[in-house]
C-alpha cells in the first residue's frame, strides 16, 4: 500500500527522469530516489546511451547508508548485463529494503525479471505508482517494445482556417518565432525526423535542431542533445544532391523504391544511406518498422498534406501537435491532410485533444486519435 509520501517520491523521480528527455534514446528516460527515514539520501537519472542507470547514479550520489533504504524508480531495474550491469544485483548489494516501480519494463524479453530478482532476494517491490505518468516519459520506447514501431508525432503548422501553405507553396513563415523555438524541443526530444520527397523539393529543408543544450536546459554538460536521424520518403530518388539536408552533419536516410546504381552510389559518397523498396510506393509502416529495428522510438513527421494523409488514412499517427495562428490564408491555400476518401459525415477522423496552450501568439493543440 503506497501513502502521500511514497506520491511525493515518486514524483521527484518522474522530475529527474525529464532531465534526460533530449539524450538517453534509445534508452528510456529514467529517474531514482533513496530515501531513509523520509528523507532522500541519494537521487539520479539516465543521461546518455552508454551511461550509468538512474539507480547506480543515485547510489553513487549518496553518502549516506543505504541499508533498509527504499528506493523510488520509474522504470523496472534492468536485471540483464547490457552496456552496463545489472541494477537489480547494485540494489541488491546496497542493502534496499523496498523496491518503487511506476511501471514493468515493456520489453517482453526482461519484463518482470527485474521486479522477481528483487523479490527473491528478499526485497519488498511494489508497482504502479504513477504508471500512466511513467506510460507518458517513454511512449516511444513502450510502443517500439510492445509493437515494434516508433510512436508517430506528426507537427504540422496552420491558420485559424486549416491552411498549411499558399496555393503557391509559399509557406515560411505562418506561425511566430516562439513557436518555432517550440519545435525545436520536439525535433530535440525526437529519435528522427521523417519527411517526404515533396517537402525536400518545395521547402529545402534542413531539419535539424538549431538550439544549443543551454537553450533546452540541459542539466549537465555530457547531456547534450543528440541530432535526430533525418529520414526521407522519396520513391523516385528525385532528391537533388545539393539538397539542404544532405549538407548537415549527421545521417540522412532516404527510402526509395527507384533502383538507380549512379544516384544511390552520389548520396552515398555524400554520407547518406538509401533503403531500397519494392513496388512503386514505399510501404510506410514497412519504414517505421524499419525504423525501430534501428532503435528509433520516437519519429517526428514534418511533411506536408499528402504523406501526413497517407500516414493518417493507414492508422500510423499516434499524436499531432497542431500550431495555429491567428490569421486566414484563404480558400486557395493548402490543407494539412490529403484525405479524398472521406465524403461522407460518418468517415471523419475523430480526435481527441488532450493539450491546448498558447505557445508566444499562437496556440498549441496537441491531439490523439479515437
Amino acid at each position: 500500500m503506497t501513502t502521500a509520501q511514497d506520491h511525493r517520491f515518486m514524483g521527484r523521480a518522474m522530475q529527474l527522469a525529464r532531465s534526460g528527455l533530449y539524450s538517453p534514446h534509445p534508452n528510456p528516460r529514467v529517474g531514482c530516489v533513496l530515501v531513509q527515514q523520509d528523507e532522500i539520501i541519494g537521487e539520479g537519472w539516465h543521461a546518455y546511451s552508454g551511461g550509468s542507470h538512474a539507480e547506480i547514479v543515485a547510489l553513487n550520489s549518496t553518502s549516506k547508508t543505504t541499508q533498509g533504504a527504499t528506493a523510488y524508480v520509474t522504470l523496472e531495474p534492468c536485471s540483464h548485463h547490457g552496456r552496463t550491469p545489472p541494477c537489480v544485483e547494485a540494489l541488491i548489494e546496497a542493502g534496499i529494503a523496498r523496491v518503487v516501480v511506476a511501471m514493468q519494463d515493456p520489453n517482453p524479453l526482461v519484463s518482470g525479471k527485474g521486479l522477481q530478482r528483487l523479490m527473491d532476494a528478499g526485497i519488498k517491490v511494489e508497482t504502479g505508482l504513477l504508471a500512466e505518468e511513467a506510460e507518458t516519459l517513454n511512449l516511444g520506447f513502450i510502443k517500439r517494445m510492445r509493437h515494434g514501431t516508433p510512436y508517430v508525432r506528426s507537427k504540422l503548422a496552420m491558420s485559424l482556417d486549416g491552411r498549411t501553405a499558399m496555393a503557391s507553396g509559399e509557406s515560411k513563415w505562418i506561425t511566430g518565432s516562439a513557436a518555432r523555438a517550440d519545435v525545436q524541443r520536439l525535433r530535440a526530444a525526437s529519435s528522427a525526423i521523417l519527411t517526404g520527397i515533396g517537402t525536400v523539393l518545395s521547402d529545402n529543408p534542413r531539419l535539424t535542431v538549431r538550439l544549443e543544450a543551454s537553450d533546452l536546459e540541459m542539466p549537465t554538460p555530457e547531456t547534450s542533445p543528440i541530432s535526430p536521424l533525418r529520414v526521407v520518403v522519396d520513391s523516385q530518388l528525385r532528391i537533388p544532391l545539393d539538397a539542404e539536408i544532405l549538407q548537415q552533419a549527421g545521417k540522412t536516410l532516404i527510402f526509395s523504391c527507384h533502383h538507380s546504381i549512379e544516384k544511390i552510389a552520389q548520396l552515398t559518397e555524400m554520407g547518406a544511406e538509401v533503403v531500397l523498396l519494392q513496388g512503386k510506393r514505399p510501404d510506410l509502416r514497412g519504414v517505421l518498422e524499419a525504423l525501430a529495428a534501428r532503435d528509433i522510438n520516437e519519429v517526428m513527421v514534418e511533411a506536408g498534406s499528402l504523406l501526413n494523409g497517407e500516414l493518417l488514412s493507414q492508422n500510423l499517427v499516434d499524436e499531432m501537435v497542431i500550431y495555429m495562428a491567428p490569421c486566414l490564408m484563404g480558400d486557395g491555400a493548402k490543407g494539412l491532410f490529403h484525405l479524398p476518401e472521406l465524403n461522407a459525415m460518418q468517415d471523419k477522423v475523430a480526435l481527441k485533444i488532450v493539450d491546448i496552450r498558447a505557445i508566444g501568439k499562437d496556440w498549441r493543440i496537441t491531439a490523439k486519435l479515437q
